[in-house]
Formats: structure tokens, sequence, C-alpha cells
């Protein structure tokens, strides 16, 4: 069945060639000229994955996705002029699956688009099979529900995050250093800092210590990160 694509950016231009490819590939496309109009959308159409310009009228990407993850993990994909650290370190931290900078190759982002919907596919087929679920100190996760819990709390990670501590939990002595961290957590070769990494490094540390946890992934100096003792 074709994926549902919904783009958002206030450049017809954008839309048309992005539309134009993602049709190309066999998807069907939704186009939104603000915030707004992205959200009503939405709501409306239920699409598979939202490609989201970060700077737009009425409401930007952010606050658009910012709004979607109270209430859905549907992937999103941000496009930005802007190309600096801070802000696909807020993307990402927010909820973002991926981030691509202007000016952009349409293949590219066909490219990322796929790879975010593959991994979201191989998420959704886990549901179909036993479900894997792992334990540590008092962190449990569960791979076909999506969900970690330390003891009877829900701890609301990004997918990108859960990921990340997914990757910890299947080998609890291991330390990894920053390369590992990203090899796990990104399907596709993608440029990201050592400052992302820690910023979602941090950000998991937050979520767990706000639940209860207060040793979920400790820090070995000169090396990288390890698990902490679950509790």
């Amino acid at each position: 069945m074709s994926k549902t694509i919904l783009i958002a950016d206030d450049d017809p231009h954008i839309r048309e060639v992005v539309s134009f490819s993602l049709n190309k590939a066999g998807m069907n496309t939704i186009l939104a000229s603000d915030g707004s109009e992205a959200m009503k959308f939405f709501l409306l159409h239920h699409p598979d994955l939202i490609i989201l310009d970060v700077g737009m009228p009425e409401m930007d990407g952010l606050d658009v996705c910012r709004e979607i993850r109270k209430s859905s993990r549907i992937p999103i994909l941000f496009l930005s002029a802007r190309d600096e650290e801070i802000d696909k370190i807020v993307g990402l931290e927010i909820g973002g699956d991926d981030y691509v900078s202007k000016p952009f190759s349409p293949r590219e982002v066909v490219a990322r688009v796929n790879a975010i919907l593959k991994r979201a596919g191989k998420s959704d087929e886990t549901i179909e099979h036993k479900d894997k679920t792992l334990s540590y100190g008092d962190i449990v996760l569960s791979s076909a529900n999506h969900r970690v819990l330390f003891k009877d709390t829900v701890v609301d990670l990004t997918p990108r995050e859960f990921l990340m501590i997914e990757a910890f939990m299947k080998v609890p002595s291991r330390v990894f250093d920053r390369d590992a961290i990203l090899k796990n957590a990104y399907d596709i070769n993608i440029h990201v800092s050592d400052r992302t990494i820690d910023s979602h490094i941090r950000n998991i540390r937050k979520k767990f210590y706000d639940a209860g946890c207060l040793s979920v992934i400790e820090t070995v100096h000169g090396v990288g990160y390890k698990l902490g003792t679950g509790r």
C-alpha cells in the first residue's frame, strides 16, 4: 500500500519539487503551506510521515512537532535553511526522526523518507511476533509495544532515544563510544556531531531521573557511555 506523506513548507517550489520526487517513488503526498495547515491536514488525513519546514508562518515546524508529539509518534523529517548545530539538536530532542538542511537533493529527501518508513515498518512488524522484553535493574523495555518502564512509571522516549536505550540494554556490560551509539540510533549515513549524541544522553538521563531512576547511563571518561545500575 502506498504511503502518504504530508509536506509542510511555505515555499511552493520546495513543496512541488519534494512532492514530485515522492510521487515518482510511489508515494502519495498532501501539501500544506504553513504550520496551522499542517496540523489541520495531520488530524484530517492521518499521514504515514510528515516533512516539516522549520521556518514557517503561523506555527513553525518545531511548534508543530511539539504539538503532534503530545498525541502521536508519527515519523517526522525536518527541513531547514538553517544549518546550525543547535537547530538540529532541538529538532531531534523534541521528537524529530531526521533533519535535512537546505539546499538539498530531492533524492536525498526520498532516501531519508524511505529509511525512516523502513525503520517504522520494522517496529510494526515486531508486534506480529513474540514481544521481546529486556530487563535491567528496575528498567523494563518492550520492543513490540515500544515502551520503557522504570518500576511502574512509563518513560516517554522519542524513537531515537528508545533505540539508544535498547542498544545499551541488549549489552549491559558494554561501553559504547559515540560512533557505536550513532550506528544503533540511525539507519542511514547521517553526520551527527558529538554534541548531538551528548544531548540525547542528557535528555534520556533527565527523563529517567524524573521517573525516579538515579542511574540509567554512566559516563566512562575518555571512552563513551555504559548502562548504569538501572535503579
